[in-house]
């Protein structure tokens, strides 16, 4: 397994203009978010109790997921309505189109001052890189298991998610192999592989320059269960992604 290609605190902002993307440890997100690990740890429990991904168009059994959607503006935080999340076909050519009703976040999970920070800490990444403005954003608790002997983190391949700031935390990996993060620009012929396997390490990237996707996972014993849970948060200026938008 390639290791991350890290990059510090200072450098952040620099890297994401440069190449579109930069990868940050566990204490690096900790400090530039304001929060602690343990308080990140402790709401990793969640992932246990996620419901069946029920819009599997490949006919897998191999994803659990729920989904929050919130607006950031002027600092301040604020949870939006539960909604259905949609993506056009020319983002997501296997799911786009349709919209997917999944299961909310708990609002216990919510309430977390440490889940909380974290679009706090991306709405000033990409006020930052965009300039000032309300960023409606989306969460997504995934867990991605061995079930059917093979798991797909992207089903729909390299691709983007249609929004402008897209962060991938990975929150833990048990009794798995593959798993491993591949970038591309958007339009040129440089790209980078490597696996995140720090729990709560980060891959942030600019949607609008770089494509992106995970290679499937296999579980170290034949047979034997094994899972990758990831939070992924996107920001989008101008309002949710939705149908006629």
């Amino acid at each position: 397994m390639f290791p991350p290609p890290l990059t510090s605190a200072d450098q952040l902002l620099p890297r994401l203009r440069a190449q579109g993307y930069a990868v940050l440890d566990a204490a690096t997100v900790c400090a530039l978010a304001g929060t602690q690990a343990d308080a990140l740890h402790a709401i990793a429990r969640d992932w246990d109790e996620l419901p069946p991904d029920r819009y599997l168009r490949d006919g897998g059994r191999y994803r659990q997921r729920r989904h929050a959607s919130f607006m950031v503006e002027h600092g301040a935080l604020r949870e939006a309505p539960h909604r259905a999340h949609w993506q056009p076909r020319d983002y997501n050519a296997l799911h786009g189109g349709i919209e997917r009703w999944f299961e909310p976040v708990k609002p216990a999970t919510v309430a977390q001052p440490a889940w909380r920070a974290l679009p706090l800490w991306l709405a000033r990444v990409a006020d930052a890189l965009r300039g000032a403005r309300a960023w409606y954003g989306e969460a997504h608790q995934f867990r991605i298991d061995t079930t059917d002997g093979i798991g797909r983190p992207t089903p729909e391949g390299a691709h983007r998610d249609g929004v402008d700031l897209v962060a991938v935390f990975l929150v833990g990996r048990h009794a798995i192999s593959g798993g491993e993060t591949r970038v591309f620009e958007l339009d040129g012929p440089g790209g980078q592989r490597f696996t995140l396997q720090q729990p709560w390490s980060a891959l942030l990237m600019d949607d609008a320059r770089v494509i992106h996707e995970s290679t499937p996972i296999q579980p170290l014993e034949d047979g034997g269960p094994g899972h990758r849970d990831t939070l992924v948060i996107t920001l989008r200026a101008g309002g949710f992604p939705e149908p006629g938008a």
